[in-house]
C-alpha cells in the first residue's frame, strides 16, 4: 500500500471513530470507537490484499467477512445508511479537497 493510501485510510478510520455514530454489524449496535476498533483489526488480519482507500472500504469497511451482511452507520440527525456509502461520501470529499 502507497503512502497516499494509508493516508486516506487513517483518515477514514479516524473519521469513523470521531463520528458520534452508532455502528450495527450483524444486528449488533456498536459505538464509534469499538466499530472502529474492529475495522482497524481486520484491516491488520487482510491488509495485504488493500491496495488502496477504496479496496478498504469494498473489502473491509462494507460487511461482515463471516455473514456476509453490510455494515450500516447510525448518524444524529441522519437516516440509517449502508457504511460502504458513508465512507465512500467522505472519501469523495476528502479527495475533493486535495489540491
Amino acid at each position: 500500500m502507497d503512502a497516499n493510501a494509508t493516508r486516506e485510510i487513517n483518515h477514514l478510520l479516524d473519521f469513523s471513530a470521531r463520528s458520534g455514530c452508532q455502528f450495527v454489524r450483524n444486528g449488533t449496535v456498536y459505538g464509534a470507537k469499538e466499530a472502529t476498533d474492529h475495522l482497524r483489526m481486520k484491516l491488520g488480519k487482510v491488509g495485504e490484499r488493500v491496495k488502496t482507500a477504496d479496496d478498504f472500504i469494498e473489502h473491509i469497511a462494507s460487511q461482515s467477512y463471516l455473514s456476509g451482511t453490510p455494515y450500516s452507520v447510525r448518524c444524529p440527525g441522519a437516516n440509517e445508511q449502508a457504511t460502504k456509502a458513508w465512507l465512500s461520501t467522505e472519501l469523495r470529499r476528502l479527495r475533493a479537497a486535495q489540491p
